[in-house]
This record gives structure tokens, C-alpha cells and sequence, in this order.
């Protein structure tokens, strides 16, 4: 017999899937998994790092993913450890005292609707400032235990992972979410089965599963139409954040808007304050009144009486053009059905998000604001430029006058504090810190903090983000280090310096930001970050969107100047900025530079965070900078533009940035003492927590929101729904009526009396009577008043005095209106009559836009 070379048969392969257990002992770990609050509180997060570290690491944070993949011998060493079971059960037992509270009824209950939740990288739900925003509004509605249920998306794919190519271009990647190894669960209906919301489009229904994320103590409800009863284009409603063309953006407001109403409906949840986070979620508003037309039989005009009543809408857009608005063609084609239902007309209909009848696109945001009675920006200085971009909705008024109002933004102390300050915190602060976040005279206590602590956490900060920045570039998935050459990755790595002053730069990467100003002079800025007795070091990172070339340039320009050899190692940019590079970065670096250009910047939450870390601020006095900057507690650029042209000011930003690191920043920073350590810097530093922190805490920012917003809305909502919506109906036929009638004023006669109107002496009174036929209407729901303007240019009206009209007399169906006019100040100014209605149940005049100037 012959013997073969080989005889071998082919594998007959039989597939086996192993599920992941836990021990009974552990189960514990299982519910921490689930409930987002490990994200804030290490002492979870370090239970499951501890079982194994590495892998822990691997898994990206994920515990629900980190137990799937866990060896099972060392759940089992973990249980068999009476150390660990005792922290175990001590992290537990806060867990579970924490969640189980029963949510304060004091106040309002809120559902707020949102496009995106920054809550932790691992739910890749979040593209930026909007989202992380949100994010930390939940955590913190949970801290306070506010009643509160939030509604979003869950994307298959989410935002987009960066990577940069070896010239600096972005890659843009979108990783597919696998739902079963997140910490989400399905929500199910009463036989089991997941839950499917039924939302009406145009010729069809589109189908949405429902997901739901524990935030502590608030529930997030995310809709996911990527299910087989949708057809593909409306699989992909969910697949992107911010994703496809405008008519998927469209698709997709209607989604948020409308099937998270039905979706809060099926689940049997209402709320007192509906809080729409940006336009996006309009549609809120729509379904509310279609709910309320059908449930109560209310008409169109009572129903808005009653949503305007309950709807808050938050705009954090400073510039019109980046308002969501669908042209009119498009927009009339996903919602020709719903006005018929409102007992409307289409013009009407339209018109909802319009301020001229011409115009061809519908305006998200002027929707949210006919829809809503509190209107708010996310700075002081932003709800003065909301003013100016919403103007047009509210003719008649001047921007000084428009009820919108603002709220700053603050950021989550518990998410993006460092452990290390927050030990010294709860030392200096108290133990019961940050429960009395809001008791501000308990953030002077840093003031106690030895010089020498404050240093030397700094300085441990500080070595750990340069840890991590060469760990980054060891990483095998980074980009760099899969193309470059291996010796300008050492070089670049060799010298990153954990002493030299540390300077970090990142956030979204759009034009506006101005990445490009520390660059005007490189000659200079090679000067600055190569003195060997004064080092400077550049720590750059940010997203650009995908469809934004100019973003991306910017990006590919920085990485082409960090690879300079006189930039390498002091310039770096580090690639897929997100939560966990944002954290390391924050805390460990010394400076936050910021260079928005002016009015551009809606408030910006990356320098609230970096002041609870003892990191100074040094940004253009923009957004949440103009309130929170301080003397000796971080720098500013002014907030005034000095040039008309962008080049020029440009020019001057650059300059002051060089001559304040040079002259302020480097010098403070490496003026040690004789234990080498900074003390102006460390002052620097207290002036910071004291003085800036505590205001930029979203504790502050949720009682502001009830205090100005939740709280005096809803007692005006029980008013309007008090007897079957009595008042919701008598304020509609009001309207009605005045609206009817208010062409048909005629204006018989102005006497300005003792003097030439235009040459007044101060001192002196001048009669002024005005003769009305106010036809069916009566001088007590028609008032007038004189408004007194400063001279400015036409688009800068400034009001100086507004004095109403008394009503003396009626002659023959004439009201006649008097007021004497005292001028009390002199200089150059304009006047004019106004008509408006008046009801004590209005809210505010804009409520009723009906302006008439005589």
C-alpha cells in the first residue's frame, strides 16, 4: 500500500455561543452596569476596573460590555475576596439609596426632548457642546431629584470616530452600536415583545422601537426605527446624528417631536413643563395641540393657549443660518395632514414658522417660539443676540423689549471635577460637598488650601494627561503611528515635557472657533515654546463635520505645522476628540485658550469645566466668559471689535494672545518661590474656584430654569386648564375678537399742545391728547403709550423711556387718551405712538403680537 503525502478531511465546524454569567455573588454589578450613574461616581468605576484593568480599558468603559468579556475565574476570585465584596456592597447600598428616592413633587414635573445626550462615550449618542449639555442637564435633574423623563435617538451609528490620515486630513468612521452590549434596555409592551411606536408620515407609517437608558433617577427614552417593518430610507432615520440630507434631518425632527408626544403617550406619561433643547424639537408642540383638539375638543387657538402655557424652548444658536428651516415644497410634503386635523388652513399652518408670508422655508425655531411662553439663550450675552436673530417674528417691538430671556449653562461638578479635587474639596468644602454646591460662601474655603497642595496637584494632573498623550501615540489603533515614521513619533512623544506650561486647545473645529490665531506668526510662537527656561507646550484637538472643508483644513494645517521640527513635541494634536480625552485634557492642562470670533459664541461649557479643575480660563469675552471673568482668575481678550474687517482683527487677536502669554501667563507661571512653587498662579487658581466655579454648576443652571422658567409656567398652565380650559378658551375668543377688529381703529386726532415738538425744554409739560374710535373694542383692552427712542442707526434703536396714555373721556363712541409729557433729560432723541392690546391674563405683549404704531 501506498502511503499518501497527507489524508486529511475537511473541518466540519459546528458554531456555539458561550453567554457570559456572573456569579449570584456579583450580581450586584449587573444593576451598577445598567444606570449610567457609575459614570459620576468612581468609586463604581473603580469595582470594575479593578477586576481587570486592562480589559476594562479595552472595553472602552463599558461595563456591560466588560462583563460579557470578563474572565469567569476572576468574577470568581473578585466574589471570593471579602474586600472587595465589602466595597461591593458599600457602592451598592449608595446605588440603591440614591435611585430609590421618590422624585420631589414640590415642583413642576419636566419632559425635555433633545437630538442628542452627551452621557458617556460608551452611548455614542452625542456629537458635541449641545449634546454633553444635555447630558449633564439629566445628571443633574437626577442629582435633584427633579421629576423628570427626557426623550432622544438611539443611532445604530451614531456621530462620526476621527482619525487623521498621515498628511492631517480627517477620516471620518461610523462604527455600528450593538444595542445588546449597551447599558440600555428595551422597553416592552404588556405581552413581552419590544415596544413599537406607530408614527405617521406621509403615505405610510414608520415604526419605532423603543430603548430606554437609566440616568440615575431619570428615564431617557430613545426611538430606533432601524427595525424590518420600515422600509430602508426610513431604517436610516436613526442610523446618524446629524446624518443624510436636509430631508432626513426633516424625517427626523418629525420623529423626535411627534413620535416622542406618542411615544410619552403610549407609555402612559405626562408631564407639567415640556423643555425643548433647540428647535429640533418643535414638533412637540404640534402633537400637544393635536392631542388637545381630539381629547379636549379645544379649537386650534385654545389649544396653543394651553401648550405656549406648558412649553419651554431653549435656542443655543447665535447666528440665523444656523436655525433647522425645510424648504416649503419639502416641508409641505411630510406635513400636508396635520393642519386639516388643527382645524386649520395651510397658509395658517405655515405661517406657524414663518415671520414673512413670502419667505420659502419653515423655520424650525419660529416654530418652537409661537409654540412656546418661555424663550431662553444659554448666556447672557446670547439672549441679547437671540433677540436680534428672532426679531423678525415680533415686528412691531424693539429687540431690547422681546420676552427672551437667558440661562447660562453650567456644567455637571460630579462628571468633570478630577477625583483629586474633589478629595480636597470634601477636606476644605465639607463632607456633605457637593450637596451644598449651591451655598457659594462654601467655595471660599479653597482660599484655605496651602499653596504647596494646589501645586503639587497641579503638577500630578498635569503628568498623567502627558501619560496618556504617549500612551495615545503608542496606542496601535492610532492613526499616526500606523503611518508615520517611527522616529518622529519618539521625537514628538520624547518631548512632551510634564513641567512645561501646558496649554490645551479643543472643541468642535468650525472657522468661527479660530483655531488658526495662535499660528498668525509662527516665527514668534516657535520663540515661545522653545525657551529652555520658560517651556511652552500646545495641546490641540477637535472634530470638524464631515461636510465642513474649511474645519477640515484648519485641522490638516496644525498637524502639518506640529510636524515642523521646531513644533514637534510642543505642538500636538491628538486625534477623536471625545468625553475621555476631554476629561484628560481639562484637568491636565494648566491654560484653556479659547478665540471664538465675537457673538459667535452661544455660551461654550469646555471652560466651565476646566475652572472646577483649577485650570484658568483665557478666551475672548464671549458666551459664559463675559460673566464669568474675573481679575487675576484667567485672561480675556475684549469683547469689542476693534476692525470692521475679519483680517485686521484677526491681526490684533493674534498679537494680544502673544503679548498676554508673554507678559502674563509665562511670566506667572514660572515665577516659583523658594520651594518652587507659583504663588501668584496657585492665587490665580483659588480667585478661579472661588469666585468663577461655583456660578457655571448646572445646579445653578436647573434653579434658574425652575425659578424663571418651570415655576411660573406652570402655575400660569393650571390657571389655563383650571374648569375644563376656561381660561384657555376665554383668552382665545379675546384674541379672536381683537384680532377682528383692529384694522378697523381709526385715529381722529394728535395734539401735542404748549410747544414745537421738535424744539422741547426740559422742565416744561407738554399736553399730549389722542382721539381713538376704538369701534367695538374698549379703552381697557386698548392701551397706548409714547416710546421714546435714542438716535442711533436704524438696526440700533435704543428705548429711553416708555409712558403710557391715561383714558380721561369718551365723546360720541371716541376715547380720548391724555398724557402730560415731562422731557427730563436733554440731547437728541425720537418719539412715537403705540396701540396695543391689554388683559391682564397676558403673560407679556409678545404673547399677542398685535403692534400698531400711530
Amino acid at each position: 500500500m501506498k502511503i499518501q503525502i497527507n489524508n486529511v478531511s475537511s473541518p466540519n465546524w459546528k458554531e456555539i455561543t458561550v453567554k457570559a454569567r456572573v456569579p449570584a455573588n456579583l450580581g450586584k454589578l449587573q444593576e451598577l452596569a445598567r444606570n449610567i450613574w457609575f459614570v459620576w461616581n468612581y468609586e463604581a468605576i473603580f469595582l470594575f476596573r479593578d477586576i481587570d484593568s486592562p480589559l476594562w480599558d479595552a472595553c472602552g468603559g463599558n461595563p456591560v460590555l466588560f462583563l460579557e468579556r470578563v474572565n469567569y475565574e476572576k468574577l470568581e476570585e473578585k466574589g471570593n475576596d471579602a474586600a472587595f465584596m465589602a466595597r461591593l456592597d458599600e457602592v451598592y447600598s449608595q446605588f440603591k439609596a440614591y435611585v430609590n428616592v421618590s422624585p420631589d413633587k414640590k415642583n413642576p414635573s419636566i419632559a425635555y426632548f433633545s437630538m442628542e445626550y452627551g452621557l458617556t462615550d460608551v452611548l455614542k449618542i452625542y456629537s458635541g457642546g449641545l449634546g454633553v449639555l444635555a447630558g449633564d442637564y439629566l445628571k443633574e435633574a437626577s442629582d435633584c431629584n427633579i421629576d423628570m423623563v427626557a426623550v432622544g435617538f438611539l443611532y445604530r451609528y451614531g456621530y462620526f470616530t476621527q482619525s487623521l490620515s498621515i498628511h492631517g486630513d480627517q477620516l471620518a468612521v461610523y462604527d455600528m452600536q450593538n444595542f445588546n452590549l449597551l447599558p440600555v434596555d428595551i422597553v416592552q409592551d404588556a405581552d413581552g415583545s419590544h415596544l413599537i411606536i406607530e408614527i405617521p408620515y406621509p403615505n405610510r407609517t414608520v415604526y419605532a422601537y423603543v430603548w430606554r437608558v437609566n440616568v440615575g433617577r431619570i428615564p431617557l427614552y430613545l426611538l430606533d426605527t432601524d427595525l424590518p417593518l420600515n422600509s430602508d430610507a426610513d431604517r436610516s432615520i436613526t442610523h446618524q446624528l446629524y446624518g443624510g440630507d436636509w430631508e432626513n434631518r426633516l424625517k427626523q425632527e418629525i420623529l423626535l417631536g411627534i413620535g416622542g408626544m406618542l411615544m410619552l403617550k403610549k407609555l402612559g406619561i405626562e408631564k407639567d413643563i415640556y423643555h425643548c433643547n433647540e428647535g429640533h424639537a418643535a414638533f412637540v408642540g404640534i402633537e400637544r395641540i393635536l392631542n388637545l383638539t381630539v381629547n379636549e375638543k379645544l379649537t386650534f387657538a385654545e389649544a396653543k393657549e394651553a401648550v405656549r402655557a406648558s412649553t419651554v424652548f431653549t435656542t443655543h444658536t447665535p447666528v440665523p443660518a444656523g436655525h433647522d428651516s425645510f424648504h416649503k415644497d419639502m416641508f409641505r410634503y411630510y406635513m400636508n395632514f396635520i393642519p386639516e386635523k388643527m382645524g386649520l388652513k395651510w397658509d395658517e399652518f405655515e405661517m406657524l414658522g414663518k415671520a414673512h408670508s413670502h419667505e420659502d422655508h419653515f423655520n424650525m425655531s419660529y416654530l418652537a417660539c409661537n409654540l412656546s411662553q418661555g424663550i431662553n439663550g444659554v448666556s447672557k450675552l446670547h439672549g441679547e443676540v437671540s433677540k436680534t436673530v428672532l426679531k423678525e417674528l415680533y415686528q412691531g417691538f424693539l429687540e431690547e423689549e422681546l420676552e427672551i430671556g437667558h440661562v447660562t449653562n453650567g456644567v455637571h461638578y460630579s462628571t468633570w471635577t478630577a477625583q483629586e479635587w474633589k478629595d480636597i474639596h470634601k477636606k476644605y468644602f465639607g463632607e456633605s460637598f457637593p450637596l451644598n454646591q449651591l451655598d457659594f460662601s462654601v467655595w471660599k474655603n479653597i482660599y484655605q488650601v496651602p499653596d504647596e497642595d494646589i501645586w503639587q496637584l497641579r503638577n500630578e494632573l498635569r503628568s498623567k494627561l502627558v501619560k496618556y498623550i504617549k500612551q495615545h501615540f503608542d496606542d496601535n489603533d492610532n492613526s499616526m503611528k500606523c503611518h508615520e515614521n517611527p522616529k518622529l513619533i519618539t521625537e514628538i512623544t520624547g518631548k512632551l515635557n510634564p513641567n512645561a506650561l501646558t496649554i490645551g486647545f479643543a472643541r468642535r473645529f468650525a472657522t468661527y472657533k479660530r483655531g488658526y490665531l495662535l499660528f498668525h506668526d509662527l516665527n514668534r510662537l516657535a520663540k515661545i515654546v522653545n525657551n529652555p527656561e520658560q517651556p511652552v507646550q500646545f495641546i490641540f484637538a477637535g472634530k470638524a463635520h464631515p461636510a465642513d472643508k474649511a474645519g477640515q483644513n484648519l485641522i490638516k494645517n496644525i498637524v502639518e505645522i506640529s510636524k515642523r521640527p521646531e513644533f514637534r513635541g510642543k505642538i500636538i494634536f491628538l486625534e477623536n476628540y471625545d468625553i475621555k480625552l476631554a476629561k484628560m485634557l481639562l484637568k491636565g492642562v494648566d491654560v484653556w485658550l479659547n478665540t471664538p470670533t465675537r457673538l459667535l459664541e452661544a455660551s461654550g461649557t469646555s471652560g466651565e469645566k476646566v475652572v472646577m479643575n483649577g485650570t484658568l480660563h483665557f478666551s475672548v469675552l464671549d458666551g459664559w466668559w463675559v460673566e464669568g471673568y474675573k481679575k487675576d482668575a484667567g485672561w480675556a481678550l475684549p469683547a469689542e471689535c476693534t476692525y470692521g474687517a475679519h483680517d485686521f482683527q484677526d491681526e490684533l487677536d493674534a498679537e494680544n494672545i502673544y503679548s498676554i502669554l508673554e507678559n502674563e501667563i509665562i511670566e506667572a507661571f514660572y515665577d516659583r518661590n523658594k520651594q518652587n512653587v507659583p504663588e501668584r498662579w496657585t492665587g490665580f487658581i483659588k480667585n478661579t474656584v472661588a469666585d468663577i466655579a461655583p456660578n457655571f454648576t448646572t445646579g445653578r443652571m436647573i434653579k434658574d430654569y425652575q425659578d424663571m422658567y418651570y415655576n411660573p409656567l406652570f402655575e400660569r398652565s393650571k390657571k389655563i386648564k383650571k374648569d375644563n380650559f376656561a381660561l384657555a378658551r376665554e383668552m382665545a375668543s379675546w384674541k379672536f375678537r381683537i384680532s377682528s377688529q383692529w384694522n378697523d381703529i381709526e385715529i381722529k386726532s394728535i395734539d401735542i399742545s404748549d410747544g414745537v415738538t421738535n424744539k422741547m425744554k426740559i422742565g416744561q409739560e407738554y399736553p399730549i391728547t389722542v382721539k381713538i374710535d376704538l369701534k367695538n373694542l374698549s379703552s381697557e383692552e386698548v392701551g397706548l403709550e409714547m416710546v421714546i427712542i435714542e438716535n442711533k442707526s436704524e438696526n440700533s434703536l435704543k428705548i429711553i423711556e416708555t409712558i403710557e396714555f391715561n383714558t380721561v373721556e369718551h365723546e360720541n363712541q371716541i376715547s380720548i387718551y391724555r398724557l402730560n409729557f415731562h422731557p427730563n433729560r436733554p440731547g437728541s432723541f425720537s418719539y412715537g405712538f403705540r396701540l396695543f392690546p391689554k388683559n391682564e391674563n397676558l403673560p407679556h405683549r409678545q404673547d399677542f403680537g398685535y403692534v400698531r404704531w400711530i
